[in-house]
């Protein structure tokens, strides 16, 4: 039997439901930006407990709204922060399960959505990265790393391609099974990016410690660029001895083919 306070939390949990239901487009976000003001920062339970363990209904909500009005105004996506950190794993697989990473995927590909939108799906997706190896893993087998390597060698704010390169440094780390799609990834944006996007993939290839790249940067007329071919090169040799480099070079040799070079 449900004491008091737990009935008129259930009273209060089905007042906002029926609100959100109810509720047009502009009133769903001003009820959005109460519910960041009054939880932001909340753990799993106290999300659970503030919603009488109905916080899961709200989010279904939520991405239901996200499935139908993202191709038009993704503003929605900056609210499933609150949701989708990785210390709240149940929310996390909640999201996954209605197929959220393709629907933030999708946002990266629509050329008329800003790039401010597009960012804010990176970063919920570096979110559900961080939660571990399988969500990693599950963003690559959604063809995420190729949808990120178009958007960094396309997208033209530094803020934007920055948090690209994080969310790709992170699915080439302790991701063994995804880490030479990674890879070939940032080999791809070295002939089509612009010279910050080849710089931002070379700091990512640095860091994974290949030398392929080297010999496809040193033509490079930008500065940046060149510097970050040549800037540890001791490194890379090492690497290459090692065995690392041997499926780098084969990639390479596949973008430098003529055929790949006239698409």
């Amino acid at each position: 039997m449900t004491s008091v306070k737990e009935q008129e939390a259930i009273r209060k949990l089905m007042i906002f439901l029926q609100e959100w239901d109810n509720a047009h487009k502009a009133a769903r976000s001003h009820i959005l930006d109460n519910f960041i003001r009054s939880n932001n920062g909340k753990t799993e339970p106290e999300l659970e407990l503030e919603f009488s363990q109905g916080a899961s209904l709200f989010l279904a909500r939520l991405a239901a709204w996200l499935r139908m009005t993202y191709l038009c105004a993704p503003k929605q996506v900056t609210f499933l922060a609150l949701f989708l950190h990785p210390c709240r794993r149940r929310y996390i697989i909640e999201f996954l399960e209605i197929g959220g990473v393709l629907m933030l995927l999708e946002i990266l590909g629509l050329n008329h959505l800003k790039e401010e939108d597009k960012r804010e799906s990176v970063k919920l997706l570096q979110l559900i990265a961080d939660a571990g190896r399988k969500y990693k893993e599950l963003i690559c087998e959604s063809y995420g790393v190729r949808s990120l390597a178009e958007l960094l060698a396309t997208c033209s704010s530094a803020e934007a391609q920055e948090e690209v390169q994080i969310l790709l440094a992170s699915l080439g780390r302790g991701n063994p099974k995804y880490q030479n799609q990674v890879y070939s990834g940032l080999l791809a944006v070295l002939p089509h990016g612009s010279p910050h996007a080849q710089q931002l993939a070379l700091q990512t290839l640095h860091s994974m410690q290949h030398l392929a790249p080297l010999l496809a940067v040193l033509g490079s007329a930008h500065p940046e660029v060149q510097y970050e071919g040549t800037s540890r090169p001791a490194a890379w040799g090492q690497g290459l001895l090692q065995g690392e480099g041997i499926s780098a070079l084969a990639a390479l040799r596949a973008l430098m083919e003529p055929d790949n070079a006239k698409r």
